[in-house]
Protein backbone atom coordinates (compact mmCIF):
# COMPACT_ATOMS: atom_id res chain seq x y z
CA UNK A 1 0.00 0.00 0.00
CA UNK A 2 1.23 3.53 -0.84
CA UNK A 3 1.38 6.34 1.73
CA UNK A 4 2.62 9.38 2.09
CA UNK A 5 4.22 10.77 5.18
CA UNK A 6 5.00 14.28 6.63
CA UNK A 7 6.21 15.87 9.75
CA UNK A 8 5.57 18.87 11.21
CA UNK A 9 7.16 20.88 14.12
CA UNK A 10 5.18 22.85 16.52
CA UNK A 11 4.60 23.61 20.50
CA UNK A 12 2.20 22.51 23.08
CA UNK A 13 1.14 24.50 26.01
CA UNK A 14 -0.47 21.54 28.92
CA UNK A 15 -3.19 22.57 31.05
CA UNK A 16 -6.13 21.23 32.90
CA UNK A 17 -9.63 21.42 31.55
CA UNK A 18 -13.24 20.38 33.27
CA UNK A 19 -13.90 17.69 30.45
CA UNK A 20 -17.34 18.08 29.98
CA UNK A 21 -17.57 21.94 30.05
CA UNK A 22 -15.56 22.16 27.52
CA UNK A 23 -18.25 20.61 25.15
CA UNK A 24 -19.99 24.03 25.95
CA UNK A 25 -19.15 26.90 23.82
CA UNK A 26 -19.99 29.92 21.89
CA UNK A 27 -20.34 30.13 17.84
CA UNK A 28 -19.41 32.91 15.89
CA UNK A 29 -23.40 32.99 14.69
CA UNK A 30 -24.06 33.24 18.60
CA UNK A 31 -23.10 36.61 18.48
CA UNK A 32 -25.46 37.60 15.33
CA UNK A 33 -27.85 39.46 17.07
CA UNK A 34 -29.09 39.69 20.60
CA UNK A 35 -32.13 36.96 20.29
CA UNK A 36 -28.76 34.71 19.23
CA UNK A 37 -26.78 35.18 22.10
CA UNK A 38 -29.86 34.78 24.59
CA UNK A 39 -30.56 31.54 22.86
CA UNK A 40 -26.48 30.35 23.20
CA UNK A 41 -26.52 31.38 27.58
CA UNK A 42 -29.91 29.01 27.88
CA UNK A 43 -28.34 26.61 25.72
CA UNK A 44 -24.54 27.04 27.86
CA UNK A 45 -27.34 27.47 30.93
CA UNK A 46 -29.18 23.43 30.38
CA UNK A 47 -25.44 22.05 29.39
CA UNK A 48 -24.48 23.41 32.86
CA UNK A 49 -27.20 21.95 34.47
CA UNK A 50 -27.31 18.83 32.81
CA UNK A 51 -23.48 18.68 34.21
CA UNK A 52 -24.22 19.37 37.61
CA UNK A 53 -26.79 16.60 37.61
CA UNK A 54 -24.48 13.96 35.99
CA UNK A 55 -21.90 14.61 39.38
CA UNK A 56 -20.55 17.68 38.36
CA UNK A 57 -17.42 18.92 36.53
CA UNK A 58 -14.70 15.83 35.57
CA UNK A 59 -10.98 17.16 35.33
CA UNK A 60 -8.58 16.23 32.71
CA UNK A 61 -5.29 17.49 31.54
CA UNK A 62 -4.94 18.65 27.82
CA UNK A 63 -2.61 19.71 25.17
CA UNK A 64 -2.78 22.68 22.86
CA UNK A 65 -1.37 21.55 19.86
CA UNK A 66 -0.33 24.58 17.32
CA UNK A 67 1.91 24.57 14.35
CA UNK A 68 1.90 25.97 10.61
CA UNK A 69 0.74 24.03 8.24
CA UNK A 70 2.47 23.88 4.66
CA UNK A 71 0.19 26.71 2.93
CA UNK A 72 0.91 28.91 6.44
CA UNK A 73 -2.06 28.24 7.82
CA UNK A 74 -1.82 28.25 11.70
CA UNK A 75 -3.73 25.27 12.72
CA UNK A 76 -4.48 24.33 16.65
CA UNK A 77 -5.94 21.24 17.80
CA UNK A 78 -6.24 19.69 21.63
CA UNK A 79 -5.08 16.10 22.71
CA UNK A 80 -6.29 14.41 25.94
CA UNK A 81 -3.36 13.69 28.33
CA UNK A 82 -5.97 12.13 30.66
CA UNK A 83 -6.26 12.35 34.10
CA UNK A 84 -2.82 12.29 35.05
CA UNK A 85 -0.62 14.67 35.63
CA UNK A 86 1.53 14.64 32.48
CA UNK A 87 5.70 13.80 33.10
CA UNK A 88 6.87 16.97 31.52
CA UNK A 89 8.60 19.65 34.17
CA UNK A 90 6.90 22.48 32.19
CA UNK A 91 3.64 23.90 30.54
CA UNK A 92 5.30 24.59 27.64
CA UNK A 93 6.67 21.66 25.36
CA UNK A 94 7.65 20.68 21.90
CA UNK A 95 5.19 18.91 19.32
CA UNK A 96 5.96 17.02 16.59
CA UNK A 97 2.57 15.99 14.30
CA UNK A 98 2.76 13.46 11.78
CA UNK A 99 0.48 12.76 9.21
CA UNK A 100 0.25 9.95 6.68
CA UNK A 101 -1.77 9.63 3.79
CA UNK A 102 -3.14 6.43 1.98
CA UNK A 103 -5.51 4.99 0.56
CA UNK A 104 -7.88 2.66 1.97
CA UNK A 105 -7.84 -0.99 0.81
CA UNK A 106 -11.65 -2.53 -0.27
Amino acid sequence: MESVEKSFEGTAKIGKVMKNIATISLKPEDFSSPIALQMAFSRIYEAMMRILEEGGPKSTYVAEVRFVDDLGNQVVFAVDLGEELPPFSKDKVKARVRVELYEEEE
